[in-house]
């Protein structure tokens, strides 16, 4: 006979996933799982940043610290393999349904803290989400599951460990799935599993650490929405498709500039150029996470600003592009808030908070293509009710930025594509 709570387990899984009743036990366990990869590693990193980080030091002394981190990256590559990255990951889930290999994270994962501990200027969303994206693989492999079963918890696993980043669970899913294509959302009956998967990350991380249970960044209390905002959230929407599009171009045209040294040398060429780029300012250093909340209420001139987010813009391109780790989703959060209190300084009568949500979130939607997902995630992680005018201006820059990619491996699924 039937245990009852097995009944309601089953009972429950067919209310929520139907034809996906199969994989549910799966899909709870890929989603807390990755809710601990990504505690373990945040909590990593955060005792790595101690010795590492550039508070620790002169900016001077950061120089020789930066390039002695290339070496030692381009020791680890060279030894463990080369770690991969997410345009590999996305290719994958099209055409295998999830990560091709797994050898590749004994190198990902510590380089990347290396990376991002030591101040370079990009985040551990992408690292976070190969890791526990490729949990989700595993998983499913293990149980010979077909290959779209592989890619739902592929998905799973990436919905997951954003949320570990972002504190936003609904965001963190749909984000997950809108980065796979340059166009929307197209594998539809993942969502569900991936906003569970989701959930169930944040809940664990919740219980275990208090983790983003409140805002991760304290705005200034927004104003309602006038008629005019509407307009200026379509500008908005085309200034952040002008700066996402000069991101693509110049990590693109960095890239062929790195391509002209031996492999063993470039991240070593990145770590002294970031390293100088840290004398000229601060902000050209770590990925910005911490310094939104401070640059935010900082009261400072025009030039300053445009300093501020030209300083980010090009450390993190340089980042990416040497051959240093980590994720670019976070640093433009960053840029599009700084331009937005410098669109403010100098045209006071604008609503403020309303352009730093919608630059924010459609800057990066410029380039990862996640209109949906970033309107979401800022929104939450700032506590911020404004949805409709960042929205406009996420669609606004999607429209103007569907042929423009640095994540070249996004496309229609195949079933689509014909």
């Amino acid at each position: 006979m039937e245990k009852p709570n097995t009944r309601i387990f089953k009972i429950l899984a067919e209310i929520v996933f139907s034809d996906l009743q199969r994989i549910f036990p799966q899909i709870l366990f890929v989603g807390a799982a990755g809710g601990v990869i990504g505690l373990l590693y945040l909590e990593m990193l955060s005792l790595l940043g101690k010795w590492l980080s550039p508070d620790a030091r002169l900016p001077w002394e950061q120089v020789l610290v930066m390039a002695g981190i290339g070496l030692l990256i381009a020791i680890l590559i060279k030894v463990l393999g080369n770690p991969g990255n997410v345009e590999l990951l996305v290719n994958n889930i099209h055409l295998l349904g999830g990560q091709s290999e797994f050898k590749n994270l004994r190198s990902l994962i510590p380089v990347s803290l290396l990376c991002i501990a030591s101040g370079g200027a990009a985040g551990p969303e992408a690292p976070l989400v190969q890791t526990s994206g490729s949990f989700g693989t595993w998983v499913a492999l293990k149980k010979n599951f077909s290959k779209e079963d592989i890619r739902i918890l592929t998905i799973t696993g990436m919905a997951a460990g954003f949320t570990v980043l972002f504190g936003a669970p609904l965001g963190s899913a749909i984000f997950a799935l809108e980065i796979l294509h340059r166009r929307g959302l197209e594998y539809h009956e993942a969502l569900l599993p991936a906003i569970l998967g989701s959930m169930c990350g944040y809940i664990l991380c919740a219980f275990a650490a208090g983790l983003h249970l409140t805002p991760e960044w304290n705005f200034p209390v927004a104003s309602s929405i006038s008629r005019p905002d509407l307009a200026w959230a379509v500008a908005a929407g085309i200034v952040a498709a002008a700066v996402a599009m000069a991101f693509t171009y110049l990590n693109i045209g960095l890239r062929k500039a790195f391509h002209i040294f031996p492999t063993f040398s470039r991240p070593i060429i990145g770590g002294i150029l970031l390293g100088l780029l840290g004398l000229w300012s601060s902000y050209a250093l770590t990925y910005g996470e911490g310094q939104i909340g401070s640059v935010v209420v900082l009261q400072v001139s025009a030039g300053a600003l445009a300093v501020i987010a030209a300083a980010k813009f090009l450390g993190t391109s340089m980042t990416i592009s040497s051959g240093w780790r980590g994720g670019f989703i976070i640093p433009l959060f960053f840029v599009g808030m700084t331009l937005a209190k410098l669109w403010h300084n100098l045209l006071p009568s604008t609503n403020e908070i309303m352009l730093i949500s919608a630059l924010m979130a459609a800057t990066n939607t410029g380039v990862t293509k996640t209109p949906i997902g970033s309107t979401i995630v800022v929104t939450e992680m700032a506590g911020l009710r404004i949805l409709p005018t960042t929205l406009i201006a996420c669609i606004i820059t999607l429209l103007l930025t569907s042929e423009v990619g640095l994540i070249e491996s996004q496309q229609r699924r195949d079933d689509l594509s014909h």
